[in-house]
């Protein structure tokens, strides 16, 4: 199963963008869906996470109030709503799966480029 993350762009600050994350593949599920991005010089971090069962939401406090996670019914497709955005929002963004509790995050796909100019 591969993911693809798309919806990235190039957006003054106060605007909104709206990710997706498509998986290809059959019997595609997960324990939970999470949401990183890569700024550049920075290290990876956590956005948010929604959980295949019962669709709890996880979010990092930068993106609190601003950022909301999703997912389609059937769970294959995952979005990532992004409000009052910010120069400092600005990163590629990537979406992977947890398969369990313990488990890593993986499935990582290609990024999505997100550009907040101010």
């Amino acid at each position: 199963v591969q993911l693809q993350a798309s919806g990235g762009g190039l957006v003054q600050a106060g605007g909104s963008l709206r990710l997706s994350c498509a998986a290809s593949g059959r019997n595609f599920s997960y324990y939970k869906m999470g949401w990183f991005r890569r700024a550049p010089g920075k290290e990876r971090e956590f956005v948010a996470a929604i959980f295949y069962r019962g669709g709890d939401t996880e979010y990092a406090d930068a993106v609190k109030g601003r950022f909301t996670i999703s997912r389609d019914y059937a769970g294959k497709t995952g979005y990532l709503q992004m409000n009052s955005l910010n120069p400092e929002d600005t990163a590629v963004y990537y979406c992977a799966v947890k398969k369990g509790l313990s488990t890593p995050y993986m499935n990582w796909g290609q990024g999505t480029q997100v550009t907040v100019s101010s």
